[in-house]
């Protein structure tokens, strides 16, 4: 009776803890059920001692504050001032730069699934729709990717045409001549854009992501903005932006870019301005450019602005053709056509009237470039990243079952249904989340942990659909020519990659690193109590934190524990009976993956950013929560569709298991081995849960891929990608193959069937459907629409060649 009394008061302590009841009502409530426990028959006398003395060195802190402030806040003040480490600027600048938006609701560790879903669902104007269907479908239909490819630039017409319909103006309002487009509709036309070149999208989605516009439009003069916002919106002026430098990649900290306040020149009269020297590279646009924008470190030698030397990095916006600016030859990024290269100026002077801002924003350069990215990260690189991933399930899906091996389709065979799989699952997930982000963007937020996430999970899961598409496609996938729609994905993939802060530090340094102190609901505000100069104010404020934060941490392990426990069914879960589980589940991880961000913080201190792979698992936590909370919010705003609930599922197993994955090597790293050994109890009482999509989810998700256009399914996986029509087309020859194929396939089956019987005999040599025709079997209509069906498989499944002269003038065009 003892250790049931025992049971029931742990359990009873969860389950207070997990409901989130308030400290003086929970000790009441133990107060009141240990006096029941004394006043049983049996119970030792020497527990209910030891149980009072628990509960009193419990309550005495929590009731009294002086006590608590005295023996417990203030020295933890003060220890956490010690272990703190030194935030650089620039640290600070990324740390407080955009918004937290549904990412601090995970950090929380209780996630408001009504929050989420009540959101309104992603859509476009009719103006936004007419140009996604019209000026988009238009400049699509004007380029080829091999062509592009051979001539190293898109087609004369194809920039006019850019200029001339605004497609650099996408985001500046139309009083500046814009398009004014929502977030939403910028990731749809650069989406569709790439779905055709990544050329074609990398020359549009430049200047209106991180660029000279959108750091005007949030932080520029009025004279700024209403001299070059005009320009920008109607082509006349090119821009490019220069920020990373041989010496200075993501550390922008390092770079020796420098900008000294001084006297000078400026069209005839002396001013006061800069002496600017810098070099830069991997600037898109830059060989083109009219605009350059440019960040650098600014100082003040001769104090003509103030008493400070450094200023801290500033952003200036300077015409090219300035003296002393020098453009450079191109990069050829893996041997993609989008115009890149490097510049530098030496002593190059431009008024402070130069500054992005103007002389307010001197020094600000880095704050603005990180709130800016926050959003430009949302849009831009997951728009690519999920097209990737539209045109290889379209690609994918068509030749898995055009082409045959053994008499049957590729896409008949198991190992071909899981890259297949893995290509249709990614794909709808991806979209999910890239639509989530996009439209967060358009409600008021800078997500710039989120927008991380994006970037390095949508980027890399496009590079895993490139590579399963290359699997399938074999050798019709590593030969270059007009006919391979593949081979410029495998070879551009790495450049999504590498830039706007590449994977690996994405993942083990920001999404995680950033998110710890960004969207915890008390660390920030913690650490900023720490500068305050007055300690004894600064302590009674860092004291309620501190009791916040606790109640915090112990109420997210208790929900760990009793979601365990209970299969999520104490936790608060909406959706249907498909959906509702998944929300259980990914109650128990957030509060899982909150218990142990708060415990890494607290064990580690500092040293938690120099402990980058634990870091990097507890970012992937998050990362796949987030993509997961996307596909349950996805498939809400569709209407819960039947025919997508294999997609949705898919999406899901594969999220959670990946998250559990990540749970267990934090755990299994854990700093201390014992407790880690111990929180792998509360975390997995019953064991891991997840173990991915089955083989037969693979299968159901694979047949999608297989089906023909205008299945609901499958227009969902592909919705918002170009797809020619043309025969003549690389991709209007799959559409053409695939039906024409489909459409005969009774005839083949009634070929084979004779042939199988004996039915009809053919020699070695010999035409089967020519054989069969003259038997009978088929009649001369027939066999024509065989050798029709046989010709546009043929087509597909060729590849190219080339003549030694062909290819010595492609040669001399690189060169």
């Amino acid at each position: 009776m003892t250790l049931i009394w025992l049971l029931v008061l742990l359990l009873g302590i969860a389950l207070i803890a997990h409901y989130r009841v308030s400290p003086v009502p929970a000790l009441a409530i133990v107060a009141v059920y240990l006096a029941l426990m004394g006043a049983a028959d049996g119970t030792p006398v020497w527990l209910m001692v030891v149980l009072w003395l628990v509960l009193l060195v419990v309550a005495i802190p929590i009731l009294l504050a002086d006590v608590r402030i005295k023996y417990f806040s203030g020295p933890m003040f003060d220890w956490f001032k010690k272990v703190l480490p030194p935030i650089s600027d620039t640290e600070r600048d990324a740390i407080e730069a955009g918004s937290v938006w549904w990412d601090g609701e995970l950090f929380s560790g209780r996630p408001n699934w009504d929050t989420l879903l009540g959101y309104p669902r992603a859509k476009l104007t009719e103006e936004e729709q007419a140009f996604l269907d019209g000026p988009t479908e238009t400049l699509c239909a004007m380029v080829s990717e091999w062509d592009i490819s051979q001539r190293m630039d898109l087609p004369p017409q194809a920039w006019e045409y850019i200029k001339a319909q605004g497609f650099f103006a996408l985001i500046i309002p139309k009083e500046y001549g814009g398009k004014g487009f929502s977030a939403y509709a910028h990731s749809q036309i650069v989406m569709k854009l790439a779905t055709r070149s990544g050329d074609l999208a990398s020359t549009v989605m430049v200047p209106n992501s991180l660029g000279p516009a959108e750091l005007l439009m949030h932080y520029g003069t009025d004279e700024q903005r209403n001299h070059y916002l005009p320009r920008l919106a109607n082509g006349t002026e090119v821009p490019c932006f220069a920020l990373t430098g041989p010496y200075a990649g993501s550390d922008a900290g390092a770079m020796n870019d420098s900008g000294v306040i001084c006297t000078g020149l400026w069209q005839g009269e002396e001013v006061l301005g800069l002496r600017l020297n810098w070099e830069k590279r991997y600037i898109t646009l830059g060989p083109i450019a009219t605009l350059l924008g440019v960040a650098f470190k600014t100082y003040d030698p001769d104090h003509l602005l103030g008493d400070e030397e450094e200023l801290g990095i500033s952003l200036a916006l300077i015409p090219t053709e300035t003296a002393g600016v020098e453009i450079g030859r191109r990069h050829l990024p893996l041997g993609a056509a989008f115009m890149n290269g490097p510049n530098w100026g030496k002593d190059v002077f431009v008024p402070l009237e130069a500054i992005i801002g103007g002389r307010e924003m001197i020094g600000k350069g880095w704050m603005m470039l990180m709130n800016c990215l926050s959003v430009g990260r949302s849009i831009s690189l997951p728009a690519t990243g999920t097209s990737a991933a539209k045109v290889c399930s379209f690609v994918s899906g068509r030749y898995a079952n055009i082409r045959e091996q053994f008499n049957v389709p590729l896409a008949a065979f198991e190992g071909i249904q899981e890259p297949l799989a893995r290509i249709g699952g990614n794909a709808w997930l991806m979209d999910s989340a890239r639509i989530l982000t996009a439209h967060a963007v358009d409600l008021g937020e800078k997500p710039s942990v989120l927008s991380a996430i994006l970037k390095y999970h949508l980027t890399e899961r496009g590079r895993r659909c490139i590579t399963d598409a290359m699997d399938i496609h074999g050798g019709k996938g590593i030969i270059l020519g007009p006919n391979n729609y593949l081979g410029r994905l495998w070879l551009s993939a790495p450049i999504s990659i590498t830039v706007e802060g590449a994977n690996i530090l994405s993942r083990n340094l920001m999404i995680f690193g950033q998110g710890a102190i960004r969207c915890h609901p008390f660390v920030l505000r913690e650490m900023e109590l720490v500068q305050e100069p007055d300690r004894d104010a600064a302590v009674a404020r860092f004291d309620e934190l501190l009791m916040q934060h606790i109640g915090f941490a112990v109420g997210n392990t208790a929900s760990t524990l009793v979601l365990g426990i209970s299969f999520g069914l104490l936790g608060k879960a909406p959706g249907t009976a498909i959906t509702r589980p998944y929300f259980r589940a990914l109650n128990r991880l957030a509060a899982a993956f909150a218990m142990l961000a708060d415990l890494s913080m607290m064990l580690l201190g500092g040293e938690l950013k120099r402990r980058e792979r634990l870091s990097a698992r507890l970012g992937d936590v998050l990362s796949h929560l987030y993509l997961a909370s996307a596909a349950l919010k996805h498939y809400h705003d569709l209407g819960h569709p039947t025919e997508q609930e294999p997609l949705l599922r898919w999406a899901l197993e594969d999220c959670l298991c990946k998250a559990e994955e990540a749970l267990q090597g934090t755990l299994s790293n854990f700093p201390n081995r014992a407790l880690g050994c111990l929180l792998h109890l509360v975390v997995f009482p019953f064991g891991a849960r997840h173990t991915g999509p089955s083989d037969a989810l693979d299968a159901q998700v694979a047949e999608i891929l297989g089906r023909h256009e205008g299945d609901p399914a499958l227009e969902q996986i592909l919705e918002g990608t170009y797809r020619p029509q043309d025969a003549e087309e690389p991709l209007g020859a799959l559409s053409h193959a695939f039906d024409t194929l489909a459409a005969t396939q009774p005839l083949a089956r009634k070929l084979h069937k004779a042939i199988k019987s004996g039915e009809l005999r053919i020699t070695a040599n010999e035409d089967p459907i020519q054989a069969a025709a003259e038997a009978g079997i088929v009649s001369e209509e027939e066999a024509m629409q065989l050798r029709n069906a046989e010709s546009a498989r043929r087509q597909v499944i060729d590849v190219d060649d080339f003549g030694k002269e062909e290819l010595e003038l492609q040669a001399g065009r690189v060169r």
